[in-house]
């Protein structure tokens, strides 16, 4: 059966056998522009860290207990940074039965999450917690490997079945795919938190991708420095928060020899986003998945323009912000049964069940649902990476770039005509 394959960054993952309509076209996503230069101080380059008060948070939470399956490239677990923080995956390849890195991709989004910051590597947002490493192939893996073409579906499922709280899906891809939606919804059904990356054709065709776009994941946006989004992030309706990406190190490639320059894309913003909840989760271990994801929208940094009640196309909810959530009590965990993503009710262990609100009943389903084509991420090295660190309703002690936040994601939003009163209840 004919594939099509999508690219995040520089890793582009096989999408499993499509509908007719998918299958009248394959495509790659944007490859990463020109050779980065060589960081040669990764760590003095996490700007972020520093933005969201990692020091503070990590007194109170490092995301101990947390597990999140990784589906990516694999992960290199001997990187110094890396040592003792990945546990046994899950080749979804089926080619050799290992989860060792073939692209440097998925290794780096490891980083990001976990990383100790050993051996001058990457500091991950949330050391404390583990990752589960879920193999699935990209294009040039395929060609050398004959792999399975249910990777990413079998990947979903067996996260779902597993420890794992977390699903990180730092790619996507253009079309529906009815095992992997099935995968999704099962993984939804077992109280799994999913995020994945919205793409970054933002600046291009910024068509919705998948699996961002189905309604069970959280789909998840670029922002930089200033407080703006990414000028490659995608945005639509599909986005329902952001995290920092640009200006973000990461492994060159599959030799593990040097961290290079760039922006992380979409990629990073969802390990990011990941992490932001695994310290939440870590710090409120009774709560649901709907009630972690509940309080990171409520926490999300927005600036003192944003209307409540109004979510922006290209921020969602706002920009990741774990300090306000976990050390100022902003956000209420709420019904631990409604998903904050459908306003549906959910079952006992996170199925979706019937509507609980009017709004959720008469809202718009979300674009680019069953045969639309979606032009998903390429994770770009662009520019721009916002703060996930503390901009919103409560400024005090927070960071200048939550001041900067304000006032740069309204100009954003205003010119897209961005927010929407009533958030759309996607469906696919």
């Amino acid at each position: 059966m004919s594939q099509v394959r999508r690219r995040f960054g520089s890793y582009s993952f096989r999408r499993g056998p499509l509908c007719a309509v998918a299958m009248v076209g394959a495509s790659v996503i944007g490859m990463l522009g020109a050779a980065p230069a060589v960081a040669d101080d990764a760590q003095s380059k996490q700007w972020y860290l520093d933005a969201m008060r990692v020091e503070e948070i990590w007194k109170t939470s490092t995301g101990e207990g947390i597990k999140i399956a990784l589906i990516d490239s694999g992960v290199n677990a001997s990187t110094p940074s890396l040592k003792g923080q990945v546990l046994k995956g899950v080749d979804a390849t089926e080619t050799d039965g290992a989860t060792d890195d073939y692209d440097g991709h998925g290794t780096t989004m490891a980083e990001l999450i976990v990383g100790t910051g050993a051996g001058g590597g990457l500091k991950g947002l949330a050391p404390g917690a583990r990752i589960i490493p879920m193999r699935v192939a990209d294009a040039a893996f395929e060609k050398k490997h004959k792999s399975d073409s249910l990777d990413n579906s079998n990947a979903i499922r067996a996260a779902a079945d597993g420890d794992a709280k977390i699903i990180n899906f730092s790619g996507g891809g253009e079309f529906v795919d009815a095992a992997e939606k099935e995968a999704v919804e099962y993984a939804h059904s077992k109280g799994k938190l999913l995020f994945a990356a919205v793409g970054n054709t933002g600046d291009k065709a910024n068509k919705p991708g998948y699996p961002a776009n189905y309604p069970e994941v959280v789909g998840v946006a670029a922002s930089d420095r200033e407080g703006q989004v990414a000028k490659y992030s995608q945005h639509g309706d599909f986005v329902d928060i952001a995290a920092p990406a640009n200006d973000i190190p990461r492994w060159c490639d599959e030799t593990f020899t040097k961290y290079c320059d760039g922006d992380g894309g979409t990629s990073a913003a969802t390990a990011l986003a990941s992490a932001s909840a695994a310290l939440i989760w870590s710090a409120n271990p009774d709560w649901t998945a709907n009630q972690v994801l509940r309080v990171m929208f409520e926490s999300a940094g927005r600036g003192d323009d944003w209307k409540p009640g109004t979510v922006s196309n290209y921020l969602g909810h706002g920009i990741v912000r774990p300090n306000a959530a976990i050390n100022r009590g902003i956000g209420k965990p709420g019904d631990a049964d409604v998903s904050p993503l459908t306003n549906e009710k959910t079952t006992a262990d996170g199925a979706s069940g019937e509507s609980s609100s009017d709004d959720a009943a008469s809202s718009s389903p979300k674009p680019g649902a069953e045969g639309t084509d979606s032009d998903s991420d390429s994770d770009s090295d662009s520019d721009k990476d916002t703060d996930a660190a503390d901009a919103s309703e409560d400024t005090g002690g927070d960071s200048q770039l939550g001041l900067i936040l304000g006032g740069a994601v309204v100009v954003a939003v205003l010119a897209g005509g961005a927010f929407a009163v009533v958030r759309k209840r996607r469906s696919a």
